[in-house]
């Protein structure tokens, strides 16, 4: 545990209602510590690029008051958001659209802000690293010149996989194997670098390990034998992580 005072996120204290309501580790905590990075405030004009319910959303809409434009291209996601920024109070400041990356149809230099957690892994696992830097070039291409792009994502250590976990974490009955989603930090760093990106901040969060004993406990789908909350508890912050970058163009 750090001394990061979560001074936004302490106020909501329901941690089975948040981790209901926001994928991957981390949740309201997570989104806290990468938009004070990001230095997001009143007035930008922010895209929030996979939205999943809206809750991380709604909480940037309530405690930092940017306009913020949310995409996420699967299932019932979109409804979710414009549902819980009614309950928030802050449908006046988020406008949800069913679109992803890299086909957001947005012109160039729209946004002040790209905000992005525990998604563009997801596309890596399914499109490769192709894939994955297209959706990174698009980011780019809609951020206005000085923009800032904020990244946050399941990651892994550069060490061999524990063997207690292996089994799992290769085998695809999700989307994608967590070996083929997950990357390290360097690797995602030159990502960036290499469409034009400016590394402004880039490392492992430093309550990553709390995060996922958190996600483990309170996540609705992460328990069951063979489960997410099993590998993370057998891993023990071994090869598991979670990093972040903050980025210029």
């Amino acid at each position: 545990m750090t001394n990061y005072s979560y001074k936004r996120s302490e106020k909501y204290t329901d941690l089975c209602m948040i981790y209901k309501n926001c994928s991957g580790p981390g949740g309201l905590k997570l989104t806290e510590f990468l938009a004070d990075k990001m230095k997001i405030q009143e007035g930008d004009k922010l895209l929030d690029v996979g939205t999943n319910r809206g809750y991380q959303t709604c909480f940037l809409a309530k405690e930092y008051k940017p306009f913020i434009i949310g995409v996420d291209p699967w299932g019932d996601a979109v409804e979710e958001l414009r549902k819980n920024a009614e309950k928030w109070g802050v449908e006046a400041n988020i406008l949800g659209l069913k679109a992803g990356v890299p086909n957001t149809n947005f012109a160039d230099f729209s946004f002040d802000k790209v905000y992005s957690t525990t998604t563009l892994e997801m596309l890596r696992g399914m499109h490769g690293k192709k894939g994955y830097k297209e959706a990174v070039e698009e980011i780019y291409r809609i951020l206005k010149p000085g923009g800032v792009f904020g990244l946050a994502e399941p990651m892994h250590n550069d060490v061999k996989i524990p063997e207690e976990i292996y089994p799992y974490i290769t085998k695809g009955d999700m989307p994608a194997p967590w070996t083929e989603c997950f990357t390290t930090l360097e690797e995602t760093v030159e990502v960036l670098k290499s469409v034009g990106f400016k590394i402004i901040e880039a490392d492992k969060a430093p309550d990553a390990q709390r995060w996922w004993e958190e996600f483990a406990e309170y996540d609705p789908d992460a328990s069951g034998q063979g489960g997410d909350a099993e590998v993370i508890e057998k891993d023990k912050g071994r090869w598991l992580t979670l990093g972040y970058v903050i980025a210029r163009k």
